[in-house]
């Protein structure tokens, strides 16, 4: 999507916090419930209305917030889904129309294989795909917020990859960060991930589970099992 291309993580993770804390303030007006918004996954939360960009005071509260752009952030406060006021997470997320058009998009491009089409569908979806990117058939790249998700040019992410930039905690909580993976990566089939730096020339064993183990991983590591002991049978 336009708005989100050609910007920094850091700019489109603040700019997709400030459109669920808009909808949030919508919603929670709607149901009468207060929604807080918290910079780590237990911290103590701000009110959403405190961070209201509509006015004066919010417009200023919403800068110191985000004075340090963090690559995480949690929203609390939704209400169980058996609360007659509670509020779904995936609304607030998302309207319903581009929700059923992710669901649509992620569906046709999880069965097609790793082509240059399939890098444009995904571009047209909101993910950051960098040039000489392949992205093989069955790679599973969360339809959350797709905008979170950075490959860089030359990646090649093996098949049954899954990429999950979100975490439903229960009770009316989520949270959500950024994917970034640098250039010259290889992605071993089937390596589960969410929010994580990867930084340029990794190479991760196929099957290897990422996060929530590191956060970030530098330039040149080999990440997977160590090979498992095997001893010979004594005849």
């Amino acid at each position: 999507m336009k708005k989100y291309k050609n910007k920094s993580p850091e700019e489109v993770i603040k700019i997709v916090t400030i459109e669920i804390i808009e909808r949030a303030i919508i919603l929670g007006k709607k149901k009468n419930r207060t929604i807080t918004i918290s910079k780590t996954s237990g911290g103590i939360g701000t009110d959403v209305n405190d961070l209201n960009p509509r006015t004066k005071e919010g417009k200023e509260n919403i800068e110191k917030f985000f004075s340090s752009v963090r690559r995480h952030y949690t929203f609390s406060g939704l209400g169980s889904i058996e609360e007659s006021n509670s509020i779904n997470w995936r609304i607030l997320n998302l309207p319903f129309g581009r929700r059923i058009l992710l669901v649509f998009q992620v569906a046709l491009s999880f069965i097609l294989k790793g082509t240059a089409f399939k890098n444009k569908l995904y571009r047209w979806m909101g993910v950051h795909v960098g040039k000489g990117a392949e992205i093989m058939q069955l790679v599973w790249l969360d339809h959350f917020r797709p905008e979170l998700i950075f490959i860089g040019e030359n990646t090649l992410m093996g098949a049954f990859t899954r990429l999950t930039v979100h975490a439903y905690e229960g009770s009316g909580k989520f949270r959500y960060g950024l994917i970034e993976i640098g250039n010259n990566c290889k992605i071993g089939a089937g390596t589960g991930m969410g929010p994580i730096l990867i930084e340029d020339n990794v190479r991760t064993l196929p099957g290897a589970t990422l996060s929530p183990y590191l956060s970030k991983i530098k330039s040149g590591s080999v990440v997977g099992w160590n090979p498992p002991n095997v001893k010979d049978v004594k005849e």
